[in-house]
């Protein structure tokens, strides 16, 4: 590759300084989630078990869905995203990109539309949570799971049914 070649997905348009605000937020959240909890006696697990990792990675994927693609969750988007109607979507759920601006309505619209961007900053909480409080955040990834599931059953209803 030449220096005049672009990387893939290189853009200059890209508002660079609202990305790192947001990379700085997401880190002060979660150092500053994990240091406070050591600070106040919270024991840091020694391991996370596989049952857990497994519940916060389908909690982690039902919450991202619910916030950037579910209908119910768009009120929290209006301000930073534009709905692609052109776009096909699955039952429940709408498409979305980023408002043409620019800076962190950008950056932040951006992070909304992106399911794998949300998975990082959700996966996060559910490490904190599981430092500050193991069984609450047990309890509400339980929920978001048992919505994954019945998802999974009323598409796959949906299809058996065509």
């Amino acid at each position: 590759m030449t220096s005049s070649t672009p990387l893939i997905g290189a853009s200059e348009d890209r508002p660079h300084g609202a990305y790192a605000v947001l990379a700085a937020g997401y880190a002060s959240f979660f150092c500053g989630g994990i240091a406070t909890a050591v600070k106040r006696g919270h024991e840091l697990p020694v391991s996370v078990g596989p049952g857990d990792l497994a519940l916060y990675g389908v909690a982690t994927h039902r919450i991202s869905r619910l916030l950037s693609r579910e209908k119910v969750a768009r009120f929290a988007r209006v301000p930073f995203t534009e709905v692609d109607e052109d776009e096909p979507a699955p039952p429940a759920e709408i498409v979305e990109h980023p408002r043409d601006t620019d800076g962190m309505r950008r950056a932040i619209g951006e992070l909304l539309s992106c399911t794998m961007c949300l998975d990082q900053w959700i996966a996060g909480a559910f490490v904190v949570g599981h430092v500050w409080a193991p069984r609450a955040i047990r309890v509400a990834g339980s929920a978001l799971a048992i919505k994954s599931i019945a998802d999974a059953l009323h598409l796959a209803y949906a299809r058996a049914a065509d």
